[in-house]
């Protein structure tokens, strides 16, 4: 049943947070907006960082793409970990990983030292997101809390890609790209004095073994499939290694999917993979993360090539883009309790399309601004609407012992579907410019990418209608 079906009118009124539990949601929301920061931080600095460290123009790519390949393929199986050990634990354990590589990446005096602390954020940002949301998830109660728990944990995530575009081509501008990687620790350092106090150990009771053949099946499969999409965005869907990294990843998945069925204490039990609301809310994630992502791509390619704006200006027009997911981050738990959390997915999906297909009409004069502003304004507050409604649908109905597992699985979407939007967006980018650097041929192949964009989009909204409707969301 819906959960907001049968409930009188006041229980659509938002029960006030408590102090303590004030201090925990600030404590993982810190946490979690350094994450997301740290996956566009520094995306505008790899250029000052091959000059000053002597990176091989093909060598460059693995400053993000060693960070990708562990952020998303170890998620699912840290996620159970902290089921496991105690997500507390597995939490404070891994942010100061990542406070001991944003250092070491900072001083690094040659490629090999930033590589290797790359590596250790993508692990930090694995163990500590799904830990992070599984400690939320259960630090409040399932409905209206939780939900305006999620509401502001999808916004600052969201804004926090954004202004991670931001804040590294300001501090690279102004100061040193080593910034972007000494921005994190003072935030580590803060989060972990403050959180041990205040945040409460949550894990089962009893502790199962864990499921080695999965967990191993999962996470090369899940590298595999990351390191083909890499690759392909790079050197093209044609290109030998993207194409074995593609096909051995889906062969693994399916592997670990064999393994689940039959294991006595999996990994992800199938039956959870088979509940709606954790199967399609997932799918539905995975497309949000996908198309909003990209789409920040798709606009910084038009504004720097046929606009011929600076790094920093195209950074800075994206904090109206910010202002529109946090905006959808403050309504969507309102909207929820209100109406329905299949209504919010199906709705904010429509206006995120709506306002992804406007930017078709994007021309190769300033002017378009005019237009590019406000409509990333609304779409950004209809993806967060997406994100915040299938955050809600992947977490409910779950106890709070496989939390960890739940919230796995939904930062497994969010990591990949970030992974995933650039090099699909850039690939059919590419091929609609025909090979050509012109403004013009850009212009075309970003119009043309963005067209796919808000397709994507409209199949997550036909599958939210058809897969989660109301009668049947949470049963």
């Amino acid at each position: 049943m819906s959960i907001t079906n049968s409930l009188p009118a006041a229980a659509h009124e938002a029960p006030r947070l408590a102090g303590r539990l004030k201090v925990v949601l600030a404590v993982l929301l810190v946490a979690q907006f350094m994450l997301a920061v740290d996956f566009s931080i520094l995306n505008v600095a790899l250029p000052a960082i091959g000059d000053d460290l002597g990176f091989s123009l093909a060598d460059l790519q693995w400053v993000a793409t060693a960070f990708a390949l562990c952020a998303a393929g170890f998620t699912l199986f840290f996620g159970r970990i902290g089921d496991l050990i105690g997500r507390k634990r597995i939490f404070l354990g891994s942010l100061a990983l990542l406070g001991a590589a944003s250092l070491a990446g900072g001083l690094a005096p040659g490629p090999e030292v930033l590589i290797v602390a790359r590596v250790a954020q993508g692990l930090a940002t694995a163990a500590a997101t799904p830990a992070g949301l599984a400690l939320l998830t259960t630090s409040f109660p399932e409905g209206p809390l939780r939900e305006k728990a999620l509401g502001l944990n999808g916004a600052l995530m969201s804004a926090g890609f954004t202004a991670g575009a931001v804040l590294g081509g300001v501090l690279t501008d102004l100061l040193s790209w080593r910034w972007a990687f000494f921005v994190n620790v003072p935030v580590a350092v803060a989060v972990l004095l403050v959180a041990p106090a205040v945040i409460a150990e949550s894990r089962p009771a009893a502790r199962p073994t864990i499921d080695l053949p999965g967990a191993l099946s999962v996470t090369l499969g899940l590298l595999g499939v990351v390191y083909g999409l890499t690759r392909a965005g790079e050197h093209g869907w044609a290109d030998p290694l993207a194409l074995t990294g593609l096909l051995a990843g889906a062969v693994l998945l399916v592997v670990f999917y064999l393994v689940e069925r039959r294991a006595a204490q999996p990994l992800v039990p199938v039956r959870v993979l088979r509940k709606r609301t954790v199967a399609w809310g997932n799918v539905l994630g995975l497309l949000a993360f996908v198309t909003e992502t990209s789409l920040v791509y798709l606009l910084t390619l038009y504004m720097q090539k046929t606009l011929g704006f600076s790094a920093l200006a195209a950074g800075l027009s994206f904090g109206v883009l910010g202002a529109g997911t946090v905006t959808g981050g403050v309504l969507a738990p309102k909207a929820i309790a209100r109406t329905s959390t299949t209504a919010v997915l199906v709705g904010g999906g429509l206006l995120q399309a709506v306002f992804t297909a406007v930017l078709i009409f994007l021309g190769d004069t300033p002017a378009s601004v005019g237009l590019l502003l406000p409509a990333t304004f609304l779409g950004g507050v209809g993806n967060m609407l997406v994100i915040v409604g299938f955050m809600v649908t992947a977490t409910t109905g779950l106890p709070d012992h496989e939390q960890g597992l739940a919230t796995g699985l939904a930062s497994m979407s969010q990591q990949v579907g970030i992974t995933m939007g650039t090099p699909i967006m850039s690939a059919v980018a590419t091929a609609a410019a025909g090979g050509v650097a012109s403004a013009g041929a850009i212009l075309h192949g970003v119009t043309t990418a963005i067209s796919v964009n808000a397709v994507l989009v409209l199949l997550g909204v036909l599958l939210a209608a058809v897969f989660l409707r109301r009668d049947r969301a949470y049963a």
